[in-house]
């Protein structure tokens, strides 16, 4: 496995056409971090030695950094934008405000060089503006040498110590990370407790701890002899010196690093056929180890289905560890709430295990793009869980649409095009990020068949995975596999906040026929499947492409007749069509009987004698 992921970013860099339609390009870094940490006093002092290689065509005269950690501080940029949101994270509140000098949250690099030689540095809130001693060409590689320290703080969301569970350390965002550089230039975007965006990197780091920690997260464990705690083979002896541990990871090709540790934490391994092992870190409270044990099959299975409609999992581990303040995801693991329902269990693993194909294997910038991950991840899980947990819910999707059609009409969306940071309402980035996402590949299906929607995921995954996708990359994908055009759908669904509301305006008997006419009130304009019922309950479908589409879709229901009539401009406010039965031998009409199409007013989609 090591060996295909060295072959992979050996050539990532130069393999694909894509984004800006330039070749394809991306930035690479090699950490080295060492953390000795303070358990009593939730402090670290670190050594961070990063290579970086600047695949990029230009010079670069400066490098950011992201210091995450200093958003929990009264008054730094997370805070003041939480207390004057209408509708603020519950979890962050005016929280942040409220925290003392010993419960904040910090990162301070005392010292960082180039090439040997000392850098001009300004810490801005969460970011280290860094100003180089020599530019940086296309093509080279310079070393950045650092000294750090850092305070974690209070569990407030995602990273923190002595959650409410009871977790000491959910180590998320901890260490200063180098910003990304792409095609649109750097991405230095303050934390606002939002998204991520990362360069593709190999870590190496080493935690000491406290030896009676134990630790799980990012990457494989070098040293499972000297650590014991389940990670060391069946009946190796293991030697525990000293008050302190070493442990040493090793993670290639990840865009970031995470992990947790705690003294009560119990850990559990499993062995996936063929596939990944697993790793469960949860705490040892009575009331939760039957559900993290029969949790184990069930992430199994999850692990095999996402493999099976996205792509391989490339990795040789996954953790589920219990940790932070909800669910998130991070490279090979998860932090979750481990005090849940079964099922709630079962559904927050699913969510964030499905986010490591569409966040950190396919990479897209979250800042920009929060609904090609929030909303795919939604999408996929949301049928996962369906199937592992045996829910036979023939519309499994219905609450995605739900969500979206509650947005459509609540006067506070904005176009998904918004950074994630400027949504004036919490709830509308939400509903925008997982419903609307979710939606856009869903109702895809409806546009192009749901065999090529399922092959576009794959390919997508396949041409895609170790880079940084762009919706119009997706797009493209799609129209290849499919053959329709889709940059209508793309710019309406994502730049606009139009929706779609189509209608069936008038039946009337034209001699002995019947003459069916459509109306067109929203303005994304849609292909329409029309099925009419008649009375000796035989039902046929109407197929009106969209003309600006240029194709067509299979027959969803092959055992369906299907009449493909003329393409339906979207100038034209009505369409109509002829049946040749008259009306007295119709019993109903109904535009898009599957309910893929998010048609936000279904009650004039109908007709019934």
């Amino acid at each position: 496995m090591f060996k295909k992921i060295a072959f992979i970013i050996s050539i990532v860099a130069f393999s694909a056409i894509g984004q800006n339609n330039t070749s394809y390009w991306q930035q690479h870094a090699d950490y080295t971090i060492d953390v000795d940490m303070d358990v009593d006093k939730f402090q670290y002092k670190g050594i961070q030695e990063l290579i970086y290689s600047n695949n990029s065509p230009d010079t670069l005269y400066q490098v950011f950094y992201h210091l995450y950690f200093n958003a929990f501080q009264p008054g730094s940029e997370m805070d003041v934008r939480s207390r004057n949101l209408p509708d603020p994270d519950p979890r962050v509140g005016n929280r942040v405000n409220n925290l003392t000098s010993e419960e904040i949250g910090y990162l301070n690099v005392s010292s960082l060089k180039q090439n040997g030689k000392p850098l001009v540095c300004q810490t801005s809130g969460t970011v280290l503006e860094v100003t180089l001693d020599t530019p940086i060409a296309p093509g080279e590689k310079v070393t950045f040498s650092m000294k750090f320290d850092g305070q974690v703080p209070k569990q407030i969301r995602r990273s923190g110590r002595n959650s409410k569970e009871g977790v000491a350390l959910s180590m998320t965002q901890w260490y200063p990370k180098i910003a990304e550089y792409d095609f649109e230039g750097w991405h230095a975007d303050p934390y606002i407790a939002r998204e991520f965006h990362g360069v593709w990197s190999n870590f190496d780091v080493t935690i000491s701890i406290d030896k009676n920690y134990i630790l799980g997260g990012t990457g494989y464990l070098q040293n499972p002899q000297e650590i014991g705690y389940g990670y060391e083979k069946p009946g190796t002896k293991v030697s525990r010196k000293g008050k302190k541990l070493s442990w040493h990871f090793k993670a290639p090709n990840v865009h970031d690093f995470a992990w947790a540790a705690d003294p009560e934490y119990l850990h559990d391994v499993v062995k996936i056929p063929n596939g990944p092992t697993l790793h469960f870190l949860y705490k040892n409270k009575k009331e939760i180890i039957d559900n993290w044990k029969d949790l184990q099959p069930k992430t199994v299975e999850l692990m095999n289905y996402f493999s099976e409609k996205i792509g391989e999992y490339p990795y040789d581990q996954y953790s589920i560890l219990q940790g932070g303040d909800g669910g998130m995801e991070y490279a090979m693991c998860t932090l979750i709430t481990g005090e849940r329902t079964f099922e709630s269990l079962v559904g927050v693993t699913a969510h964030e295990m499905a986010h490591s194909w569409f966040q950190h294997i396919l990479a897209t910038n979250e800042s920009k793009h929060e609904w090609m991950d929030e909303g795919f991840t939604s999408y996929i899980s949301t049928l996962a869980m369906n199937e592992v947990m045996k829910q036979n819910n023939p519309n499994s999707l219905r609450g995605v649409y739900q969500g979206y059609y509650q947005l459509a009409i609540s006067g506070i969306e904005q176009p998904q095009t918004t950074q994630a940071d400027r949504y004036s309402h919490n709830a509308a980035y939400g509903a925008s990020a997982y419903s609307k996402g979710a939606v856009f590949l869903s109702q895809l299906g409806y546009i192009i068949g749901e065999d090529n929607l399922a092959k576009t995921i794959k390919r997508y995954f396949k041409e895609w995975k170790f880079k940084h996708p762009t919706p119009n990359d997706f797009k493209r994908v799609a129209e290849k596999v499919s053959g329709i055009q889709l940059d209508w759908y793309l710019t309406d669904w994502t730049k606009t906040t139009n929706t779609i509301d189509y209608g069936i305006k008038e039946v009337v008997q034209n001699n002995n026929n019947t003459k069916i006419t459509l109306e067109r009130i929203g303005l994304i304009p849609m292909p329409i499947d029309v099925y009419v019922e008649y009375t000796d309950s035989t039902i046929e479908s109407f197929y009106i492409p969209l003309r600006i589409m240029r194709g067509e879709k299979e027959n969803p229901i092959p055992s369906m007749k299907r009449t493909i009539l003329s393409d339906w401009s979207w100038t034209n406010p009505t369409y109509s069509l002829e049946i040749s039965k008259p009306k007295s031998e119709i019993k109903t009409i109904g535009i898009d009987i599957t309910n893929t199409m998010a048609d936000i007013n279904p009650r004039n989609n109908t007709f019934s004698e």
